[in-house]
């Protein structure tokens, strides 16, 4: 049946309409984190269907549900509850018929709310104290696109994606204070492909985490270190991200520094909405 001449899925696209309508920034939830995130990820499954906004808009949508979703993980939701929720968002918008005029009204509410969001150059995404610092301005030398800072010791760590648009290796900048340097560099979290329960403000047990060494290094170029100095930029296979982005923002990933004298050193962060600061960067550079 058409989504307009029935009553319960017009209450839906009423719903729809004030959430999308409430302000141009995703973060807007009125309505609460997981009804926020049914809501987008029933636009996003309609627009997969009907092709209902072009790339800027679309990907400005995304990192919406992304957001809402890290809102509601962090509000105590839990995360099979979400995924069948997205699976009733998808099954909606398949019975909605792409010429319906409910979906027209949904349609430009939405480019109306996203299309001036889409034009911003930078944002920051929640990830504990720290947080991810976008950035989308278009370069004309190397820089930090999507960043979180931290720390070993006295020495700082910069973390994110470096460079042009289309690089998808995570990087991590050291400036160790004194030496030696070390020879290795790995990042270390929960595996979400043998353990579904995520793990709050912790590292699982042995067995179900992810290890991914970095795939080379290199001194880091000027602009990536924290006081513009000498540093070293190691670079992590694209895996990586994807692995990140299945994470619960409240959970924290490790990079470890692995020294010839069998010592380590760990800078610490928390997953945070780095799926949704992706999501920001894959708008494109302004």
């Amino acid at each position: 049946m058409r989504i307009g001449r029935n009553a319960r899925n017009a209450s839906l696209i009423a719903a729809v309409i004030a959430a999308v309508a409430t302000s141009g920034a995703p973060a807007a939830a009125q309505a609460g984190p997981a009804q926020t995130f049914y809501e987008r990820s029933f636009v996003l499954a309609a627009d997969a269907r009907c092709g209902l906004f072009a790339g800027p808009v679309r990907a400005a949508l995304d990192a919406a549900a992304w957001q809402a979703r890290g809102a509601a993980l962090r509000g105590g939701a839990a995360e099979p509850d979400l995924a069948a929720r997205a699976a009733r968002a998808r099954v909606r918008a398949s019975a909605t018929a792409c010429d319906d005029a409910d979906l027209a009204v949904v349609r430009a509410r939405v480019e109306q709310a996203f299309s001036g969001w889409s034009r911003l150059a930078r944002m920051t995404f929640e990830a504990g104290r720290a947080g991810w610092r976008a950035d989308r301005y278009a370069f004309t030398r190397p820089g930090w696109r999507l960043m979180q800072a931290g720390r070993t010791g006295a020495s700082p760590v910069r973390f994110g994606y470096v460079g042009q648009a289309n690089d998808e290796r995570l990087t991590a900048v050291v400036s160790f204070v004194g030496a030696p340097r070390p020879y290795a560099a790995r990042v270390v979290m929960r595996d979400a492909r043998l353990s579904a329960r995520p793990w709050p403000g912790a590292l699982p047990s042995e067995g179900q985490r992810m290890t991914i060494w970095s795939s080379g290094v290199a001194p880091a170029v000027t602009g990536l270190t924290e006081a513009n100095g000498p540093g070293d930029a190691w670079t992590f296979p694209a895996e990586l991200g994807a692995a990140l982005a299945r994470l619960d923002p409240r959970e924290p990933f490790v990079i470890e520094f692995m020294f010839r004298d069998d010592s380590v050193a760990r800078a610490r962060y928390e997953a945070g909405d780095f799926a949704a600061g992706r999501a920001f960067l894959a708008m494109g550079p302004v």
